[in-house]
């Protein structure tokens, strides 16, 4: 998979690409990620990627040419183009099993106020990661990234995140390391019974009964 992240603000994505699993992935080439200040695109004298609405009202909008050109730089047959934006559709798990299956990403951080709205002529998705509003795309980004790289083929170990949270709508199951005992609290004893179906059984009523007291919401979905 090829990842390509438009960004005004590339030096904030030096911790997530050079540490833990996907500075793995990137290092096994099982995914190649670059970074693009599409502020380099811009034809302005002075680089400028920004400038008044029309109509008034406050903050700056980031200005079509710099991007647009970019991403037809960019783009290929092959390539899925996503929009960073409050708009979007939320983000879930169900959605990154979908973007693993494409084999190049154009991801637009937008930053100031927005877009200029005919930059969404060449988006094919819009993404959001929950009803709150942040500086810019970045993070957002980098959560796309991160949830997506470790899907990827030989990237962790299959079973490592078919078993996760919000697969099958239910969140995961409770989890324990040693000691079996610490402060009084004890590992349940059917974890240490050696019974995998008794276990079995007890994982899947504990992911019922955490989603319903957590996330209802996840038992009413029928993606």
């Amino acid at each position: 998979m090829k990842i390509d992240i438009l960004t005004l603000f590339p030096e904030m994505f030096e911790g997530i690409l050079h540490n833990s699993i996907i500075k793995r992935a990137i290092e096994n080439n099982k995914v190649k990620v670059n970074l693009h200040n599409f502020r380099k695109y811009s034809k302005d004298p002075h680089h400028k990627v920004d400038d008044y609405g029309y109509g008034g009202g406050k903050g700056m909008v980031l200005m079509p040419q710099p991007i647009m050109d970019a991403v037809d730089d960019l783009k290929k047959d092959d390539s899925l183009v996503i929009m960073m934006t409050p708009q979007g559709k939320t983000y879930n798990q169900k959605l990154a099993y979908e973007l693993v299956k494409e084999k190049h990403l154009i991801i637009i951080c937008g930053h100031y106020e927005g877009f200029d709205e005919r930059i969404r002529q060449i988006v094919d998705l819009e993404i959001s990661i929950g009803d709150f509003i942040l500086t810019g795309g970045e993070i957002a980004s980098m959560a796309i990234v991160d949830s997506v790289v470790r899907l990827i083929d030989g990237v962790i170990d299959l079973e490592s995140h078919q078993k996760e949270s919000f697969n099958d709508n239910l969140l995961d199951y409770p989890v324990y390391t040693k000691p079996q005992e610490y402060r009084g609290l004890k590992v349940p004893d059917v974890l240490l019974s050696g019974h995998h179906e008794n276990i079995k059984k007890w994982r899947l009523e504990q992911q019922l009964k955490r989603t319903k007291e957590r996330r209802p919401d996840l038992l009413e979905r029928d993606d």
